[in-house]
């Protein structure tokens, strides 16, 4: 069995766990790996289906508690070696706690080197924050259930503009997503959609899984997921498509 990322409508740390949720990975393995994170204070999630273009997809919405006084949603800022050990005390294989650790790093390093710090004086604020921290463990875990042959990806595609976060304005592709494909060598293509395509969580499990592989050229299809986005642009919607290769 292989695994075929289709990201021309760009890809995130939700849309990945959604699409694969929806390609058929175990769902009551997801929430029992959930459950043992010992977090429920800090985020609850949701698993819906949802229709994008009148196509039927999987959601996957991790939601924060607001702060009682202020509304502001509260989390822990922790740095590298923190989430390292929540991903040790986590119910999961080891192949899923090497890959989630691998995509953190990944952000880390970005991170690192966007700001001019040194990896362990970066503490994740959007990065690293729990829902960040859910997705990464999430995905690593359902990829682990997968556990294909081979891994594929589609260029990746990114939009226009600017977004808003902690750091002010930013252009897109924002400077950790810059940081990354550089870094891995990725190829992206920029579309007319305006807003962030590419997150930085994204952007880390495509670095961590990419092998810069050409798609065979006859795929028996077996079964595809579609994982939701939550921007607005046109089809926000990361396809992980289930395949064995045609025998000539």
């Amino acid at each position: 069995m292989n695994i075929y990322f289709d990201c021309k409508s760009g890809i995130s740390g939700d849309m990945s766990v959604a699409a694969l949720l929806d390609a058929g990975a175990d769902k009551a393995k997801l929430e029992k790996t959930l459950n043992s994170l010992k977090l429920d204070d800090e985020f609850s999630y949701n698993i819906s289906t949802v229709l994008i273009n009148s196509v039927k997809a999987v959601d996957f919405d991790v939601k924060l508690p607001h702060h009682e006084h202020t509304g502001i949603h509260h989390h822990e800022h922790r740095n590298l070696n923190d989430i390292y050990k929540i991903i040790d005390k986590t119910e999961m294989t080891q192949n899923a706690q090497e890959l989630a650790k691998k995509i953190f790093r990944i952000v880390a390093e970005a991170e690192a080197e966007v700001h001019n710090k040194n990896i362990e004086e970066i503490h994740f604020h959007e990065v690293g924050a729990i829902d960040s921290i859910v997705d990464i463990i999430s995905f690593s875990v359902l990829l682990d259930d997968l556990n294909p042959e081979n891994i594929y990806f589609s260029t990746l595609t990114e939009g226009r503009g600017t977004v808003e976060c902690t750091h002010g304005t930013l252009n897109v592709p924002v400077p950790a997503v810059c940081e990354i494909l550089a870094k891995y060598q990725i190829p992206i293509t920029i579309s007319d959609n305006e807003g962030e395509m590419i997150t930085p969580t994204g952007a880390a499990i495509a670095a961590a899984l990419y092998e810069n592989k050409k798609l065979p050229k006859n795929i028996i299809l077996e079964k595809t997921g579609y994982g939701a986005g939550k921007r607005k642009y046109k089809n926000p919607v990361l396809r992980a498509m289930i395949f064995h290769i045609k025998e000539d």
